[in-house]
């Protein structure tokens, strides 16, 4: 008999992340196969061109044709290009960013080498324009493929899930949106707690469960029990060895905040990293992170030094005390750093925990202006160049009100996990200005850690082309 259930959701437990091993070498093949046809295709581009030009294919494009060969791997990967969950447009997107990273790495190996003059710029300019076509017309037809055999592969295998609890029924909602095998449903335990779903359905009970799995031909089972049933879960284990069935165990955490949690193997062991920094779990992607930070830091200050010095002259002229405040906030893994602004304030002491209101007397006019519009900010770009914040990440609080808040919001101090950002997450999504409340600083932790959890490139992007969007809310001041 078929029972509904209802999802509940409380806190940090609606984050399950689902990982199915049989599709790792499908998902392998599916990278390098469609990396290479692409690579091939920009590799053959760039020796027609060449060779038109100049009758020839000189060794200079031969390099370049390795170093882009070697460039592209790290930067596609980093952007997730193939990925079969990935639509269309936001695939063409991923894809474009992807190239415009690797002819980036190019252009700064040319730099430094000086042999950037080797190359015709008209041969260099049509190739990386119609590189990026031949790419995209290619990534369609590829992308429906990998797509439509994933999908077959997927709907060969059904599913139980063993659960009735909250962890189960969000599990079984992943599986929905992550692959698209049919679930056959739940299987109910006599102490595990039941929550209720329209859209998913307990098919029968835990002493059922082989009659079950014959009768709908399982081929992969979860098991969602929580801690407590420990025992049960190590005897279906056991009990489940000699059947021709994927025994897959999720871990019930839900009672625990989780940071950028991942599952990896030490030497033949399961290691579940509970909380680890993005910075340290992906080097590479982080040194990526790091390069482009500072590159776009020292981009935007060149081309935006009128604007400084304009501001600086402002504050110089029309209040005493420095141009610059560098106040002491809490940096990556609770380092103490000097984070610059445009001083927009009457020279005062802080030792308080008194954040900037819309009718604060502090602020001089000219300040009103600039944190009206963000101007205050922009010093941070030299904070960037220093290494010591990100251009995206969690915004850096004043010490002190990490001493205030830090004993009063779970987690809080979390948050320092991955290096502070001029722009976040959370700004972007609306939590920005004042948090008179504990509440609104506790959703403002909550989305910087959301970020920590979900970090990649490609939403450090996204995050910066929103950032204009917000830079004048009503609630800056």
């Amino acid at each position: 008999m078929a029972v509904g259930i209802r999802k509940t959701t409380k806190g940090n437990s609606a984050m399950v992340h689902v990982r199915v091993n049989r599709n790792r070498v499908h998902k392998g093949l599916t990278f390098w196969t469609q990396w290479a046809l692409a690579i091939a295709m920009t590799t053959g581009l760039l020796f027609v061109l060449a060779y038109n030009q100049d009758g020839q294919i000189d060794s200079a494009y031969r390099v370049l044709a390795v170093l882009t060969l070697l460039g592209s791997v790290p930067a596609y990967s980093m952007m997730q290009v193939y990925h079969k969950r990935l639509g269309y447009l936001s695939g063409l997107a991923r894809l474009l960013c992807g190239w415009l990273i690797t002819l980036g790495g190019m252009a700064v190996i040319g730099f430094i080498s000086k042999t950037s003059e080797t190359f015709s710029r008209e041969v260099i300019l049509l190739w990386a324009s119609l590189g990026y076509v031949l790419q995209a017309l290619l990534y369609v037809p590829m992308h429906w493929l990998a797509r439509y055999y994933s999908n077959r592969i997927s709907n060969r295998q059904k599913i139980l899930i063993v659960g009735t609890n909250e962890l189960a029924v969000n599990l079984a909602d992943k599986l929905a949106k992550v692959q698209d095998a049919p679930l056959v449903g739940l299987v109910g335990s006599s102490t595990d707690e039941i929550a209720f779903s329209n859209t998913h359905r307990i098919v029968g009970q835990l002493e059922e469960l082989r009659e079950l799995i014959a009768t709908h031909r399982i081929s992969r089972l979860y098991i969602a029990l929580s801690l407590k049933d420990a025992e049960k879960i190590e005897e279906l284990y056991i009990d489940l060895l000699d059947s021709s069935v994927d025994v897959v165990w999720i871990p019930d955490f839900n009672s625990l905040t989780l940071l950028n949690h991942s599952v990896s193997e030490v030497d033949g062991l399961a290691a579940i990293h509970l909380n680890e920094s993005p910075l340290t779990s992906y080097p590479t992607a982080a040194l990526s992170k790091a390069v482009l930070d500072r590159a776009i830091a020292l981009v935007t200050i060149v081309t935006i030094s009128p604007v400084l010095l304009a501001i600086a002259a402002a504050i110089k002229f029309t209040s005493e005390g420095p141009v610059l405040f560098k106040q002491k906030r809490t940096g990556w893994n609770g380092k103490v750093i000097k984070v610059w602004k445009f001083r927009s304030m009457y020279v005062h002491d802080d030792t308080k925990v008194t954040q900037a209101s819309r009718t604060d007397s502090r602020i001089t006019p000219v300040g009103r202006f600039i944190r009206r519009t963000s101007l205050d900010e922009l010093p941070q770009f030299f904070n960037v160049l220093q290494g010591h914040m990100a251009l995206v990440g969690p915004r850096p609080h004043a010490v002190a009100h990490n001493n205030y808040y830090s004993d009063k919001i779970i987690a809080y101090m979390a948050r320092h996990r991955i290096k502070p950002g001029i722009t976040g997450l959370a700004q972007v999504s609306g939590c920005r200005g004042e948090t008179e409340t504990i509440e609104k600083m506790q959703k403002r932790v909550e989305m910087d850690l959301d970020y920590i959890n979900n970090w990649s490139l490609w939403l450090d992007f996204k995050i910066l082309f929103k950032t204009p969007f917000t830079l004048l809310s009503k609630d800056i001041y």
